[in-house]
């Protein structure tokens, strides 16, 4: 057996949508409604759901809920987080955190992101 999807309730879609398009290295399949529903795939075939947040106020995730990537090696972390710094993202620089060479930043959606290599 094998994780298939995770679907997410954002407050904006095509915020989070875009997010993980261009940092993360989702391609977007489709998007129902008015940027209701976003549906994205990884390279590893994970189907990543975007959906609207149907109360108002802020997401509350529990603590401490995050969603991990794992990268081939501590330089394609740092590269990864150089881009994301340069693009104007609030990011700090990777570091060896939980056994990992990782940094963490969040995402649109206040959804937590890691970022790692683990040897």
């Amino acid at each position: 057996m094998r994780l298939n999807h995770i679907d997410l309730p954002v407050p904006d879609v095509a915020a989070t949508r875009d997010f993980f398009e261009t940092w993360l290295g989702f391609t977007h399949e489709r998007t129902l409604g008015q940027d209701g529903l976003a549906i994205l795939r990884d390279q590893a075939g994970l189907v990543l759901v975007l959906s609207r947040l149907r109360r108002h106020g802020p997401q509350a995730w529990p603590v401490p809920f995050h969603i991990g990537f794992h990268l081939e090696s501590p330089a394609a972390v740092s590269d990864l987080q150089a881009r994301m710094a340069a693009g104007g993202l609030a990011v700090d620089p990777p570091a060896m955190q939980h056994g990992a060479f990782a940094f963490y930043l969040t995402a649109p959606g206040d959804i937590l992101v890691e970022v790692a290599h683990r040897a």
